[in-house]
C-alpha cells in the first residue's frame, strides 16, 4: 500500500505538469466564455422604444439631487421546473451506466466473462460516486482562487462537499440547487471511465480495474472536465462541447485505445470464436442507452427550456440516421444487416451528436448521424484489423472516433439561430471555430493518452494489470468472482 501511495503522489505531480504544459501557451489569447454545459437561453425581444419601463419613469420623476440608493443584487432564485428536469436527467444518465452500459457490454462478451463485465460497470459506479463526493466535484467544477491555476484545475474547497448547503447554487447552474448540479455531473463522471471497459474486456484484473477507475477519474477526467466546462482554458479558448464529445467520449475512447494496447490481445484473438454470447442483452442495453441519452444531451441545457427541446430532437434524429447508415453500409459490404451493427450504429450516432446537440439544426443533426454511422463502421470493423490492436468491444472505434468526429462537425454545423451563447453570430461557417474544435481534440487526446499510459504503468508495476493465462482461458467469472452464469 505504501508503494502504491508513492506512485500515486508521483502521478499527481506528473499529471499536473502535463496539462500545465499543454494549456498554458494558449490561455492568454481568449477571454473567459460561458461553460458549454450551460448555454444561454434565447434572449427576450426588446420592448418598444416608446414604452418606458416603470422604474425609468420613477427615476425621471425623482429630484435630481436625490441619488437612488444602491441595491444589493438579488440572490439566485431556484426554479422548481428546472430542478425537476435536472433530477430527471440525472436519473436518466445514471440509467445509462447501470443497467444500460452493463447490459450492452455484458451481452457482447463470451458467457464465461459476463458477470465480470457487469461487475466492472457496477463497481465503477460505486467507487466513482464516492470519489466524486470526496474530491472530484471540487477539482472539476468549483472555482480556483488562484487565477492562474483556475485555467487548469478547480479548488479543493469542496472536499467531502463540506460547503454545500441546502439552498446553495453553483454559478454554472444558477436556477437549480447545487446538490442537483453536483449529482448531474456525477453521473457523467460515472459513465465516462466505465466506457473504457469496452476496450479491456476479458483480460483485466478486477483489482487493477478499480484502481484504474479511481486514478483515471482524478487525474484525467476531472482536469479535462474543468478545462472545458468548469471555466478552464479550453472553454476560455471557445471550444464547444455541449454534452461531452471531448470530455466524455473522445476522452474515454482514447483511454480505451491506450489500455488495450498496453494489455495486449486476448488469448485466442483472431483464431477463436469470440462472438457475443447474448445479443438480446446488448439490444436491451443499447435501448436503455438511447433513452438515457436524452438526460445526457437535453439535460446539458441545465434548464427546462427551448435549448433542451432542440437538443432532444437533434439527439433522436442523429441516432436513427446513424443506425440506418451503419446498417446499409454493412448490408452492402457484408451482405447482411446484423443486429449488432444496428445497435452499434445507434450508439455511434448518440456519441457524435453529443457535442453538437445544443448547437445544430435538425437537418444538420441528420447529416452528423449519417456520417457517424459510416465513419464508425469502418473504424470499429476495419481500422483495428489494419493496425492490429484488440479493442474488444470497440470503445475507441465508436466513442473515440465518434467523439472526435462529432466535435469537428460541431464547428462545421453550429448555428447562431439555435444557440448563440450570448456572443452573437459566431458560428455559421466560421472556420476559426473548426480550428478551435480540432485544437481541443488534439489537446484532450494527447493529455489523456499520456496520463492513461502513466497510470497503467504504475498499476502494472505494483499489483499487475492482466490476469494469468489460465484464468483468462477458464473465464473471469469463476476465477475473479467465484460465480458463473448457468442459464
Amino acid at each position: 500500500m505504501n508503494t502504491m501511495m508513492k506512485w500515486f503522489s508521483r502521478t499527481v505531480v506528473a499529471g499536473a505538469a502535463a496539462f500545465m504544459i499543454l494549456g498554458g501557451a494558449t490561455v492568454h489569447a481568449q477571454d473567459a466564455a460561458a461553460p458549454p454545459a450551460a448555454p444561454a437561453a434565447t434572449e427576450a425581444a426588446p420592448a418598444p422604444a416608446d414604452a418606458a419601463p416603470p422604474a425609468a419613469e420613477a427615476a425621471a420623476a425623482a429630484p435630481a439631487d436625490a441619488a437612488p440608493a444602491a441595491e444589493a443584487p438579488a440572490p439566485p432564485k431556484i426554479d422548481t421546473g428546472d430542478t425537476a428536469w435536472m433530477l430527471t436527467s440525472s436519473l436518466l444518465v445514471l440509467m445509462m451506466t447501470i443497467p444500460g452500459l452493463a447490459l450492452f457490454y455484458g451481452g457482447m462478451v463470451r458467457k464465461k466473462n459476463v458477470l465480470a463485465t457487469l461487475a466492472q460497470s457496477f463497481g465503477a459506479t460505486c467507487v466513482i460516486t464516492v470519489l466524486w463526493m470526496v474530491i472530484g466535484y471540487s477539482i472539476a467544477f468549483t472555482p480556483n482562487p488562484n487565477a492562474g491555476m483556475q485555467q487548469f484545475i478547480g479548488s479543493f474547497n469542496y472536499l467531502l462537499l463540506g460547503p454545500m448547503g441546502l439552498n446553495s447554487v453553483n454559478p454554472l447552474a444558477a436556477t437549480i440547487p447545487e446538490s442537483v448540479y453536483m449529482f448531474f455531473q456525477m453521473t457523467f463522471a460515472i459513465i465516462t471511465p466505465a466506457l473504457i471497459a469496452g476496450a479491456l474486456a476479458d483480460r483485466m484484473k478486477f483489482s487493477a480495474f478499480m484502481w484504474f477507475m479511481s486514478l483515471w477519474l482524478i487525474l484525467v477526467y476531472c482536469p479535462i472536465a474543468h478545462w472545458v466546462w468548469g471555466g478552464g482554458w479550453l472553454g476560455s479558448l471557445g471550444a464547444l462541447d455541449y454534452a461531452g464529445g471531448t470530455v466524455v467520449h473522445l476522452n474515454a475512447g482514447t483511454a480505451g485505445l491506450i489500455t488495450c494496447i498496453v494489455l495486449g490481445k486476448r488469448v485466442g484473438y483472431g483464431t477463436e470464436n469470440m462472438a457475443p454470447h447474448n445479443l438480446v442483452l446488448s439490444v436491451i442495453g443499447a435501448s436503455l442507452l438511447w433513452v438515457g441519452w436524452f438526460g445526457f444531451n437535453a439535460g446539458s441545457a441545465v434548464t427546462s427550456n427551448v435549448n433542451a427541446g432542440m437538443a432532444a430532437a437533434a439527439t433522436q434524429i442523429a441516432t436513427a440516421g446513424a443506425s440506418l447508415a451503419w446498417m446499409f453500409v454493412e448490408w452492402m459490404i457484408a451482405k447482411k444487416p446484423s443486429v449488432l451493427g444496428m445497435i452499434s450504429g445507434a450508439v455511434a450516432g448518440l456519441v457524435a451528436i453529443t457535442p453538437a446537440s445544443g448547437f445544430v439544426t435538425p437537418s444538420s443533426a441528420l447529416i452528423i448521424g449519417l456520417m457517424a454511422g459510416v465513419v464508425c463502421y469502418f473504424s470499429a470493423v476495419h481500422l483495428k484489423r489494419i493496425f492490429g490492436y484488440d479493442d474488444a468491444l470497440d470503445a475507441f472505434g465508436v466513442h473515440g472516433v465518434g467523439g472526435a468526429l462529432g466535435a469537428v462537425l460541431t464547428g462545421v454545423f453550429a448555428s447562431s439561430a439555435i444557440n448563440s451563447l450570448g456572443k452573437g453570430a459566431i458560428f455559421d461557417g466560421n472556420y476559426g471555430q473548426i480550428l478551435i474544435q480540432i485544437y481541443s481534440i488534439v489537446a484532450v487526446f494527447v493529455y489523456c493518452a499520456i496520463a492513461t499510459l502513466i497510470i497503467l504503468k504504475i498499476i502494472d508495476a505494483t499489483i499487475g494489470l492482466r490476469v494469468k493465462r489460465d484464468v483468462e482461458v477458464e473465464g473471469l467469472d469463476i476465477n475473479l468472482h467465484g460465480e458463473t452464469v448457468h442459464a
